[in-house]
């Protein structure tokens, strides 16, 4: 029966390098994947470019995580964006930030990431297994023994779940690690699907998907949630929005969509401004038609939607609309009204909201309270980031930390 020093589930972005820090302190590591493939997620990342991380200090990049945010704090201190970057030079893998704040391999392509990832491993020595589906943990008396795929078992005392989450499912995302950890014991949070397009219940948008609306704020439009807000550009589609801000704000809206069949929302389009402030830029330009007034802020395809929620004559002037009609389009121009209603679930979704509870996860080690020898990093834990390289910053440090210290 061969005994490895560690095994690794799953060859993600967590997985590949806690695997690697494991290797560096031992020679028989194995890498198990149940796709006939390594990282197949990770090739597919911010659409093949693959932002690894951003330029945030640690304490800014946790907040963006919200109240759970302070646990990565072992792992960020091990591991920050300066020691990823590094990290990768050391491979010989060249990163940038040519906007000043995310973090892409040079040449934008997420293959370069991978190869450097393989090679490492390659020159470690680490055993890779492909097509090995871990069914089940091996474990005695709180103590872990190994894994059982759907072929066989291997044997260790020290195992790494780095499974990741449910989103991607095209790319084998399935949710093995949720139930690998219920089965031992540990607490799963309730499962979201994240970072996707959100549908609406108003059909007027379909009519404006030509266009993207910079700097827009979202805010939720229920008493209780109205401190949940987001900033990005909008983008409108057949049947709802998209863009930066709706990914990011999607991780808000879908837990609450599981506890209301409606979400109403409010949206700024113009950039922050308020009712007064668009008031008075429209009475210093009275000769200008309501249409041409609204382009001045607003695409033409949304400036003539508006017009007709407001019951408005796009060819006159704003002065000579109707009082209730200007008031209401100020006020839709201050705020626009949408309801959420639905998503297409976790087929598109890129990650998942939820997972492996963090109470029983020691934050200094990665490892299990509850089973010894037993590991999490990556998107398995309870833990999520907005877009910008928040998430895989995430699991690389967690993936580090976990191997760094496996004894």
């Amino acid at each position: 029966m061969k005994l490895y020093d560690c095994i690794v589930i799953g060859a993600g972005a967590s997985g590949m390098m806690a695997t690697i820090e494991v290797a560096k302190n031992h020679s028989n590591v194995l890498l198990l994947e149940k796709l006939p493939k390594i990282a197949s997620k990770l090739k597919a990342t911010g659409g093949g470019r693959c932002n690894l991380t951003n330029t945030l200090s640690n304490e800014d990049f946790m907040q963006h995580f919200g109240r759970e945010g302070r646990f990565m704090t072992p792992a960020l201190n091990l591991l920050d964006h300066k020691g990823l970057q590094n990290f990768f030079h050391d491979i010989g893998v060249e990163t940038h930030a040519p906007d000043g704040f995310r973090v892409f391999p040079v040449g934008h392509n997420a293959m370069s990431i991978i190869d450097g990832l393989k090679k490492e491993m390659e020159r470690l020595g680490v055993e890779v297994v492909c097509s090995q589906k871990v069914e089940a943990l091996l474990f005695d008396n709180e103590q872990i023994k190994g894994v059982k795929t759907h072929e066989r078992e291997f044997f260790s005392n020290n195992v790494i779940v780095a499974t990741g989450g449910m989103g991607y499912p095209l790319l084998g995302a399935e949710g093995d690690g949720f139930k690998l950890a219920q089965e031992v014991g540990h607490k799963v949070t309730d499962l979201h699907p994240a970072m996707m397009p959100l549908k609406t219940k108003e059909s007027w948008g379909a009519n404006c998907r030509a266009d993207t609306i910079a700097k827009v704020e979202i805010r939720v439009n229920i008493k209780k949630y109205k401190k949940l807000h987001a900033k990005g550009d909008l983008i409108f589609t057949k049947n709802g929005i998209r863009g930066p801000v709706v990914l990011d704000f999607s991780r808000e809206i879908t837990p609450l969509l599981a506890k209301f069949d409606e979400v109403p929302i409010l949206i700024n389009l113009t950039k922050g401004l308020n009712e007064e402030q668009i008031r008075q830029a429209f009475k210093a330009k009275p000769t200008l038609s309501t249409l041409e007034l609204l382009k001045t802020l607003l695409p033409k395809s949304v400036s003539l939607e508006l017009c007709k929620l407001a019951d408005c004559n796009p060819e006159v002037t704003f002065g000579k609309q109707k009082g209730q009609h200007r008031d209401q389009l100020i006020k839709l121009l201050a705020w626009t009204p949408l309801t959420i209603n639905g998503h297409d679930g976790f087929k598109m979704a890129m990650i998942t909201r939820g997972g492996v509870s963090l109470k029983e996860i020691d934050p200094n080690s990665m490892q299990s309270k509850k089973i010894k020898g037993l590991y999490f990093c990556g998107e398995v834990m309870n833990l999520d980031g907005p877009c910008g390289g928040y998430n895989l910053q995430w699991s690389f440090a967690s993936g580090y930390l976990a191997g760094k210290l496996i004894k």
